[in-house]
């Protein structure tokens, strides 16, 4: 069943954005930037929450808690499945909306939309953010599972209402693991989420991909610098391109020119005048 956008969050119930950040592969300046960009752009009373397991050089306004255990299978590589945890129940003192963001996007606009917008679960639609796939006619099946595909970097769900997710997980994590070869969590969570009918995503326009959407194509990327779209809130940074190398210009390409994005620059590391 959709939430009606009546529904939203009132001034008088806070909402969440909530991240998480591991290891060393993103630095507390990656969560400070994002703190900084949700202050900005998100008018309704909220709190900013880390998943961390390590609050050092985190801005003193940053809410954090432990990062929450899960069972990964030694040797898998792949250590997104962590977000799974969000839907932990209960999830510390979290509860109502939440909306989730990966720690490697640029906030350019309004996310007040993002808590508005009817739905009971919505998520970026992997395909908006990459070149069309013209060849999935070939396995029809296959096709409609991986065009349903919802990429994380940007989701929101209701907090303590799917614990059978993480619980269907870490029922077996092996077999999950081994059954999700394409997408990894992101085609796991996405299942889990259509066989309860709650399955939608964002306008296409609201998230978008710098390497697709700002960054002109091969033929013109020469005579052109990246440029913002129009109606984008959430810059997404899929694939091994990151922020510093974009802000720099740094393609790791010798074919592919990125140009200067000073936008980018004042977007990422722009500080709120409170802080």
């Amino acid at each position: 069943m959709d939430k009606d956008a009546s529904e939203a969050p009132t001034d008088a119930t806070p909402v969440n954005v909530i991240c998480m950040k591991w290891g060393d592969l993103y630095g507390p300046d990656y969560v400070n930037n994002l703190f900084n960009g949700v202050k900005r752009h998100l008018s309704l009373p909220h709190r900013f929450v880390c998943l961390t397991d390590s609050a050092d050089g985190l801005d003193p306004g940053i809410e954090h808690f432990p990062l929450p255990g899960i069972d990964i299978p030694e040797g898998e590589l792949d250590l997104r499945w962590r977000k799974l945890t969000v839907f932990k129940t209960p999830l510390f003192d979290l509860e109502g909306t939440g909306l989730f963001l990966d720690l490697d996007v640029v906030i350019t606009g309004s996310l007040d939309d993002f808590f508005s917008y009817p739905g009971e679960f919505l998520i970026i639609r992997d395909d908006n953010l990459a070149l069309p796939k013209p060849f999935r006619w070939l396995n029809p099946a296959r096709a409609r599972r991986l065009w349903r595909v919802g990429n994380s970097s940007v989701f929101r769900f209701q907090i303590g209402t799917q614990p059978q997710i993480l619980e269907h997980y870490l029922s077996d994590p092996a077999a999950v693991i081994e059954d999700q070869p394409n997408f990894r969590e992101q085609e796991f969570l996405t299942e889990e989420i259509n066989d309860q009918d709650i399955l939608d995503y964002w306008p296409k326009s609201w998230c978008v991909s710098y390497k697709y959407h700002c960054v002109p194509n091969l033929g013109t990327g020469f005579l052109a610098d990246p440029v913002l779209p129009e109606q984008a809130r959430i810059i997404i940074f899929a694939g091994s391109l990151s922020i510093p190398d974009a802000i720099a210009g740094r393609s790791g390409h010798w074919y592919r020119r990125l140009g200067p994005a000073p936008w980018l620059a004042n977007a990422w590391q722009e500080r709120t005048t409170d802080s």
